[in-house]
């Protein structure tokens, strides 16, 4: 047995027949504090009391006959650490129990029932296990161990899939039992972000015991932490198989209790294992890609970008207060905690570069704004140049508006005045990718699952204010179509007359955004400030329900008209030395002086620096030939990035553009009647008979073209960056 440590107490748990010794020991209660409950897959859960004495005594109790899975709870400042006994009688290492403060559910929900004085361990897979030893540092007043046994099983699993989705076993195919889940699932408006994690313990483990590892940590956030239902939306195993987690649809936006602070909008996916120091088996790096590229596929949400979230609260960040986030990140980024281990945290950049490359083309940030009747905007970003169409619908499914485009943006300003008040939908479509779908004036965008109806439920009567953001927080109204307003969301608890209103920073209400009686559900309120001079602004959300209950919140909002008007005059350019569209120019205009710095960055790393320094009011062009740091321009998406640092903030604008160097490939593949086949879009000159004529081509691809059956045509193609293919012919 190992010394004890100088700070430490130890306590020792063995089967009946082991020898005694003397330790500075904990007593071990046999008592159960619940009694062992089977269900489905023979998974039981058995809880002791640890009674923590400072007198010397023997160890004269034993754990359950088998466990598989051991989480521990305890009250105090210090910190507790176990191993456990194999079946076959060998001592394992010594583990932190590993406290994760911030992994669980949100504070102020109904499902965070437990006091804060427990402090919720890890559930540990640790195997087959009939023996258990404690250590405890510092100031323990309390400890209590939960053991549970989850049997292997070797039926094949079943998977089910969505469109684009990876093969994902079902609740059904890994035994979750349905009879303990506590409440219905509570869904939000919108998924932003997705956070890793590690679950804990062995990472030995085979393929029949993974769905065992999913039932085992279901049965511990259940019947042991008192959660509604496992914390996780999604489980991935080392072999590569994808689990459903928490009850509700794989396709909807279900809040989960993986982060605190974090859960709503956000989408919990937990890779089984430990990975402060192992590797990642390559298998569940892939799995993890094409779960989170489906994922946020399905929620629009770009897998390079960066966000602000705005905290519901918890120990490291309190709430409201801004957080800066990758679209995929690891649980540390929200809160106090390791996970998910650096092996995993350290994968994370690769990971999100693999998912923004899988299943392309995609669609990103879809938003309409504006009403009926009224005037609506609608706005997305392509990952590549592709035919777009948007189609409105009203309460009755009849089609009352319709219109189409081509290009990497879609940005569409629809008079809707003539229509009556009502509720509208729209889809925005674009060739081969995820529709974006959503309501004309409401909460959010998103795709099956999300949208009306899908609000938080109530509190059991507590009025609460949550979910506060501002996006983005700095907005500058100078009718440039880019930053011209930001949208306020909150999440209402119960039904309430909401009112919002505007305030300088000296505290003075200075306009009334809206006032009207809001449902139990999120919300989103739109602020231009086209008539607010420049300054910071708090946008002031108060609530007021019946039997006097009340609730406020707030988010900040600054003004700035310094910056605007970003633009880049080539959506693709060809940095080849051939004389056509080998220069790219970026203009934008600044309304005061600022320290500007202009930057060309890929995939979230910096390229070039085109401007930095201070510069004078007045319309700016900067103009660049490609040339880089190191070597050539690679073909490729890039983005330019542009920030103004003034008195008051920093504004930042960005615009996507693409290298491209390559030819396309133009081929006749019949003359009579005329099909060509094209490599990407283009615009073809076709000359024919003496005439020549142009015809946009809007995808790879063959395309049938109207030309006379007679005499020899001849072809060349040009693609947006001014490529130009061969010249093909054919009589």
């Amino acid at each position: 047995m190992q010394g004890v440590f100088p700070c430490e107490r130890r306590g020792l748990v063995r089967p009946s027949g082991g020898f005694a010794m003397k330790i500075l020991a904990v007593t071990i209660f046999l008592a159960a504090v619940f009694p062992a409950t089977a269900f489905a897959q023979d998974a039981t859960i058995v809880a002791r009391e640890v009674v923590v004495a400072g007198t010397r005594s023997l160890a004269a109790a034993k754990p359950p006959a088998r466990f598989n899975l051991v989480g521990l709870h305890w009250q105090g400042t210090g910190s507790v650490e176990f191993r456990t006994r194999s079946a076959p009688g060998r001592w394992r290492e010594w583990v932190q129990a590993a406290p994760e403060p911030e992994d669980r559910p949100d504070a102020g929900t109904a499902e965070r029932a437990r006091p804060d004085a427990w402090r919720l361990g890890n559930p540990w897979w640790v195997g087959p296990s009939d023996g258990i030893e404690y250590r405890f540092r510092g100031r323990v007043r309390r400890a209590r161990a939960f053991f549970v046994w989850s049997a292997p099983t070797a039926v094949p699993l079943r998977t089910l899939q969505k469109a684009g989705s990876p093969g994902i076993v079902p609740r059904s195919g890994w035994g979750a039992n349905e009879a303990i889940k506590r409440a219905a699932p509570l869904y939000t408006a919108e998924v932003r972000v997705a956070i890793v994690h590690h679950t804990a313990g062995s990472n030995g483990y085979g393929a029949a015991e993974s769905p065992a590892i999913v039932r085992a940590i279901q049965t511990y956030h259940v019947k042991g932490n008192g959660w509604n239902d496992i914390g996780y939306n999604f489980l991935v195993d080392r072999f590569g198989k994808v689990f459903e987690g928490r009850y509700g649809g794989i396709d909807r936006n279900v809040v989960g209790a993986h982060a605190e602070g974090f859960n709503r909008g956000s989408v919990g996916a937990a890779v089984l294992g430990e990975y402060s120091s192992l590797t990642v088996a390559e298998k569940a790096q892939e799995a993890l890609a094409k779960l989170l590229a489906w994922r946020l596929d399905l929620a629009h949400v770009e897998p390079l970008s960066t966000l602000s979230f705005s905290s519901g609260g918890n120990p490291r960040f309190g709430s409201g207060v801004p957080v800066s986030l990758r679209a995929v990140s690891g649980h540390r980024d929200t809160g106090f905690t390791d996970c998910p281990g650096r092996a995993l945290y350290a994968l994370l950049g690769g990971v999100s570069g693999d998912v923004a490359e899988i299943g392309l083309p995609k669609l990103y940030a879809p938003a309409a704004t504006g009403s009926v009747p009224g005037k609506v905007r609608f706005r997305a970003r392509l990952s590549a140049p592709l035919e777009w169409t948007i189609d409105v619908t009203n309460a009755k499914g009849t089609l009352v508006f319709s219109t189409a485009g081509y290009g990497l943006t879609v940005d569409f300003n629809w008079n809707a005045s003539g229509l009556p008040a009502g509720s509208y939908a729209y889809a925005i479509r674009a060739t081969d990718v995820t529709a974006a779908r959503g309501r004309i004036g409401g909460a959010g965008v998103g795709s099956t699952g999300v949208g009306a109806g899908t609000g938080a439920t109530g509190t059991g009567g507590l009025l609460t204010v949550t979910e506060v953001a501002a996006e983005p927080e700095t907005i500058s109204p100078n009718a440039d179509g880019v930053a011209d307003e930001s949208a306020i969301t909150y999440t209402l608890s119960a039904p309430a007359t909401v009112t919002v209103t505007v305030r300088d920073d000296a505290g003075t209400e200075v306009a009334r955004l809206s006032r009207a009686w809001r449902r139990a559900a999120p919300h989103v309120v739109r602020f231009d400030g086209l008539d607010l001079p420049d300054g910071p602004y708090e946008l002031h959300i108060e609530a007021l329900a019946t039997g006097g209950l009340a609730a406020a919140a707030s988010a900040k909002v600054v003004v700035s008209r310094t910056l605007g008007s970003f633009a880049t005059e080539r959506s693709s350019f060809s940095p080849n030395g051939d004389g056509r569209a080998d220069r790219n120019a970026f203009t934008f205009s600044l309304a005061s002086p600022a320290d500007v710095r202009l930057r060309v960055t890929r995939d979230g790393k910096w390229v070039a620096t085109l401007q930095a320094g201070p510069l004078e009011p007045g319309i700016r062009r900067v103009v660049w030939d490609g040339t880089k740091r190191l070597g050539r321009l690679r073909d490729g998406a890039y983005e330019a990035v542009v920030e103004a640092v003034d008195a008051l903030t920093t504004s930042t604008l960005s615009v996507p553009f693409f290298s491209d160097t390559r030819a396309p490939r133009v081929r006749i593949v019949r003359r009579a009647p005329l099909r060509v086949w094209v490599s990407e879009p283009v615009r073809l000159t076709i000359r024919l008979g003496g005439r020549s004529f142009k015809r946009d081509v809007l995808k790879a691809g063959e395309v049938r073209i109207a030309a006379p059956r007679l005499g020899l045509v001849r072809i060349v193609g040009w693609d947006a960056a001014g490529n130009a293919s061969a010249a093909v012919s054919r009589r």
